[in-house]
Order: structure tokens, then sequence, then C-alpha cells
């Protein structure tokens, strides 16, 4: 994105952005679990062109235009001095440009998709195509995203973003995970096929161990203590607790006949 803003401007969308300490477009690393468990999420963040934009309101005379298409732009010549317009976003998606007296913030490529693109710069150069933008009649829009699974980040509702994401269980929930390990032939081994049954107040979640004695559950309730309890035939079960996102290593004893 840097090589698109920096060092041009376009009257009407954007003036030139500075070469740093002024992120458009950031992505937030957030990482759970303990090693050797570890998982991490990447979250993109940046303008989310809201449709009840804060930004919009504390502008004057036209400094922010909410487009037709949904895009909110910020117009450099009508904007500058305007430091309300940075303070007024939530989110921190709206930067203040010191040398240039400007609030700005990304504007979706507006200026290349008006000259006919396809896809905006960001979903170009996305080597895993995790970024995806598409025009949706308001309609049509909310069963779309709903079906398919896309929802605002927690806390957003209120400013009725159309930035969506999928996956963001994961920054609101926890991961158990761990290795079961037994006594095989004197030898201390990992054991494939062991059961484990994770306890929860609304129900129970089972997984199995993989061949390296190794199991995991997805999206656990941060707030309380959890129970799981492993078995294995011709082991003793075991029932343990520990916390979302905590790593645990399980022997199992013989079980005595």
């Amino acid at each position: 994105m840097k090589d698109e803003y920096v060092g041009n401007s376009e009257p009407g969308y954007f003036a030139s952005q500075p070469v740093s300490n002024a992120s458009w477009f950031s992505v937030e690393h957030h990482e759970r679990g303990r090693a050797p468990f570890t998982q991490v999420t990447y979250v993109p963040k940046t303008c989310r062109h809201c449709d009840d934009a804060p930004c919009l309101k504390a502008a004057r005379d036209g400094a922010v235009e909410k487009r037709a298409d949904g895009i909110v732009v910020i117009h450099p010549e009508k904007a500058k001095g305007q430091k309300s317009i940075a303070a007024a976003c939530p989110y921190g998606a709206v930067v203040w440009n010191e040398e240039l007296a400007l609030p700005q913030a990304w504007p979706f490529d507006a200026h290349l998709l008006d000259a006919g693109w396809k896809r905006t710069r960001v979903e170009q150069v996305c080597p895993t195509g995790a970024l995806r933008s598409e025009k949706l009649a308001d309609s049509a829009r909310s069963e779309k995203l709903q079906a398919e699974g896309w929802r605002v980040r927690s806390g957003e509702q209120a400013t009725r973003p159309r930035v969506f994401y999928r996956g963001l269980e994961r920054l609101d929930t926890g991961l158990v995970a761990g290795t079961v390990t037994g006594e095989v032939g004197g030898r201390i081994e990992c054991l494939e096929g062991a059961r484990v049954t994770l306890l929860l107040e609304q129900g129970t979640e089972i997984a199995t161990t993989d061949c390296f004695g190794d199991f995991r559950f997805e999206a656990v309730p941060r707030a309380d203590r959890v129970q799981i309890k492993v078995e294995c035939a011709g082991y003793a079960p075991c029932q343990t607790s520990l916390e979302a996102d905590e790593v645990c290593a399980v022997h199992l004893e013989p079980a005595v006949s």
C-alpha cells in the first residue's frame, strides 16, 4: 500500500501518506495457547468505512464524504486543520498527518476503483487471498454475510462498519491442548488414540490423540478452569484441571488388573 500512497496524491481522494508513523492498513497479531501448541490469528486493521461514521459527524464543510457505494473518503482539500476528524474515530483508523495538518485514512483505493479496477491493491497483493471486497445491495448484504459467517468485531456494532471478519472466535476464546504419554514396553511413549474429554458447564467435547499423542480443543471459554478426562485402553484414566490457553502433559499409568 505504501507504494501507492507515499509520494503520490490524488485531488479529491487523498494527499501523500507519510513514509513512517502513519499506517492506513495494518495487521494485528493475536496469539493464544502456549508452545508448542501456539496458534496465531492475524486481523487486518484499517478504516471501517462505517455507515454511521463518527468522523463524518465531526467533519465540517463536507471534508468527509460517505459515497453511495459505502466508501468513506476524507477530502484533503477540505479537511486541512480538522484534527477533530482523526480524534473522532473510535478505532484509531484515522491518523493525523502533522506535516500536512490533515486527517488521513485508507480511502479503499477509491481512485483506482473509479478508474475501473476490479479489486483493491490490498486484495491483489495478499498472498493467501484472505482479503476480499464485494459490492452488495443493502437488502442482500445481511443475509449473505450471516450465511457465510462474516461479522464485525466485538464492540464495533454501533458505527455499523463495512469491514467484516471470519474466525473472530479465536480472539474471544482460548485453546486447550496437550500431550498424552504412557509406558510401552518399558519406555515412555506418546499414546495415539487416547480419548480426551473436555468437561464444560454447557456440555462435553471429545478429541482423540494423534500419532504424536497430541490433542487440542478450540473455542474454549476463558472465564473458568476446565476439566479434562483422559482414557486409553490398558491404562488407568486420569482427570485434571487447567485454564484456557494452558498446555498440559498427561502421563497415564498402566491399569491394575
